[in-house]
């Protein structure tokens, strides 16, 4: 009986708080998260009295959102500026998507006063047709304006419009067309040259590895690279890869040999006495007791090892007036290190976690062709990181 009290009376200050919160949001002038919360709590058991206030604040809410949006049209019909024309669209999308987020629930009745809730629903299908058309006119015209100038910024803001009008308008005139224009014209276009300044000659696979720059990841449609130079294409930006030193260190194996003691358990044994007697448990058998018996081995440890290390400067330079931009220094390792051992003795000897070496054995060492290509996923894993945090455009 008690929880049941005590679970009421939970339903009941939630509900409490329900109410109170969506007044909040009706006083503040949030109408629409008002409107959205009063539907939530109306979806389920709607004609139950506790529901009534949600009924009462929907009500209020809806009429108070429509009085302001429609105030908001006709400032901006008088206002008369193109520029406002997504907006009045957006109202009244708006002014239509809440109509549609009531009808479900209705009719909604109000038991004190005896009526249903009332909601005054009107047809916006022609003014949304009507603001799209001149919406679409006005970013198709202005979009086209944008084009006829010299200057990347404006390209880029009528790619965005032509994407939205796309959007709203699917297929509107040569929109397709000329979102791709916008696209060419608003990007950045950058050259990427490696320039070998070592005394090495650097593997042809390696440098089309890094001149890859799908496998970069990089996610930016206003920049373009090319590893090769393109017709119709005037270049913004270069970005030079110039590697100053390769080092690769000589193949070493260097042998290590130590001894390990250890006390391990040897089966088990009779417990004596001081005396040397067997010592009996209760029932007078013979108390047995776990057996140590120290154990030794020589391990004698090989551990090979080779390493790479690629120093390298990553220019920016502008294009159009040859100007260096940044320099980023850069420096990517690669190493190659295996151990294996070999033991005589007791191997049980050595710590546990050693046993691995043991079951290794001897690799070939790798390539000094194949210790720079492996050492160039560091090298792209910092160029990478060097372009996603310095654009070139600011």
């Amino acid at each position: 009986m008690k929880k049941a009290l005590l679970l009421l009376s939970l339903i009941i200050v939630l509900a409490s708080c329900g109410v109170k919160s969506t007044q909040n949001l009706l006083s503040s002038g949030n109408y629409d998260a008002a409107i959205n919360k009063a539907v939530s709590n109306l979806r389920t058991n709607k004609d139950k009295k506790g529901k009534q206030d949600y009924i009462y604040l929907l009500e209020e809410a809806f009429a108070k959102a429509k009085e302001r949006d429609l105030n908001a049209i006709n400032l901006l019909a008088k206002d008369a500026n193109p520029a406002q024309l997504e907006k009045m669209y957006n109202t009244y999308l708006q002014l239509n998507e809440r109509q549609e987020k009531i009808k479900p629930i209705l009719p909604l009745r109000l038991i004190r006063e005896r009526r249903n809730a009332i909601f005054p629903f009107d047809k916006y299908n022609d003014q949304i047709i009507d603001s799209k058309n001149a919406l679409s006119s006005y970013l198709y015209a202005n979009s086209k304006k944008l084009l006829l100038t010299d200057n990347k910024i404006n390209f880029r803001k009528a790619y965005d419009d032509l994407e939205y009008l796309n959007q709203i308008n699917p297929n509107y005139k040569d929109v397709l067309s000329l979102m791709d224009n916008a696209l060419f014209k608003g990007s950045d276009y950058v050259m990427v040259e490696t320039i070998n300044q070592t005394n090495m000659i650097i593997p042809g696979r390696l440098q089309n590895d890094l001149l890859d720059f799908s496998t970069y990841g990089l996610n930016d449609k206003w920049t373009v690279y090319h590893t090769y130079k393109q017709k119709g294409i005037n270049y913004d930006y270069g970005m030079l890869i110039h590697f100053k030193q390769i080092y690769i260190s000589p193949e070493q194996i260097n042998q290590t040999e130590f001894v390990k003691e250890r006390k391990i358990k040897d089966g088990s044994k009779k417990l004596l006495d001081d005396k040397g007697k067997e010592v009996l448990d209760k029932d007078g058998k013979v108390i047995m007791v776990d057996n140590f018996r120290n154990v030794t081995v020589r391990i004698y440890e090989f551990r090979q090892f080779k390493s790479c290390q690629i120093t390298a400067i990553v220019d920016y330079v502008n294009y159009q007036n040859n100007r260096l931009l940044q320099s980023f220094p850069l420096t990517a390792e690669n190493i190659f290190e295996n151990i294996y051992s070999k033991y005589k003795g007791d191997r049980r000897a050595s710590d546990d976690n050693y046993y691995t070496y043991f079951d290794n054995s001897r690799l070939l060492f790798p390539t000094n062709e194949q210790m720079v290509y492996d050492t160039a996923e560091d090298l792209k894993l910092k160029i990478k990181d060097i372009i996603s945090r310095n654009p070139f455009r600011n």
